[in-house]
């Protein structure tokens, strides 16, 4: 695995994070919660046998969670990383599930328009560079009525001292959740108050991890009086002529 370097279109990670990507704790507490979630945060059902893309699908230990959650038709995962799609592809034939691997960046797809149910970007978002780009191409190959299911730290999370000491992202481009949710809107996915949440977990709390609220030495700070530290969102594709809107208050 080599060291993490600085690309013009992501961050790759550490020797560190590479290997945080196959532990219990990311497959448990932070993949299953996430996808959980986001699996709330639809107004009505699913759609039924979905063409599901992974963008970012690292290792593939998201495939066994999206298979419970969502039973899709067709699984395609990407990822800029060839080692991980390699390890992805053990990862579905370990679970006996057909997935497409694509190595590609998320800022350049090889997807065919308008192809793809749901859009699942999990985690990914913050170590991309050309953000605009990639959710220009995730809003492309979504179908029309389709859904982008994303979740992502924030800032208030990424600029702490363990979360640079750990892990690499290109810093000038994290944002608030609040401005993950207007460059959402701004590209013309359409979402209500409904479909946003914003988990404070305690792996989120990174100055210590929640510890001194699970020995009630602290009261967690409620919603409005504190930074997000995360933001999910099913955000939809709106059907052809349909006016985009979106708010999230």
């Amino acid at each position: 695995m080599k060291s993490a370097y600085f690309s013009d279109k992501y961050v790759e990670e550490t020797r560190f994070g590479f290997w945080f990507l196959r532990s219990h704790v990311w497959q448990h507490h932070v993949l299953r919660v996430a996808i959980d979630d986001l699996l709330g945060l639809f107004e009505g059902a699913p759609p039924e046998a979905p063409v599901l893309l992974d963008a970012g699908c690292g290792q593939g230990r998201s495939f066994k969670h999206l298979a419970r959650a969502f039973v899709p038709a067709r699984l395609i995962g990407v990822d800029a990383d060839p080692l991980s799609l390699e390890l992805s592809q053990q990862e579905a034939q370990r679970l006996g599930l057909e997935a497409e691997l694509i190595g590609a960046d998320c800022s350049a797809l090889p997807v065919q328009d308008q192809s793809v149910d749901l859009l699942f970007c999990h985690q990914t978002f913050h170590h991309l560079v050309e953000q605009e780009k990639a959710l220009a191409e995730f809003h492309r190959v979504l179908k029309p009525g389709g859904y982008l299911l994303f979740a992502e730290s924030t800032e208030a999370y990424i600029d702490t001292w363990v979360i640079r000491w750990l892990f690499r992202h290109p810093m000038h481009v994290q944002k608030s959740a609040v401005g993950y949710l207007d460059m959402l809107a701004g590209q013309g996915f359409q979402f209500s108050p409904s479909n946003v949440s914003y988990p404070y977990l305690w792996w989120s709390r990174a100055q210590d991890f929640g510890m001194l609220e699970r020995l009630r030495l602290r009261r967690p700070k409620p919603f409005g009086q504190r930074e997000e530290t995360l933001v999910n969102v099913v955000a939809r594709k709106p059907l052809n002529g349909e006016p985009a809107c979106s708010t999230a208050s």
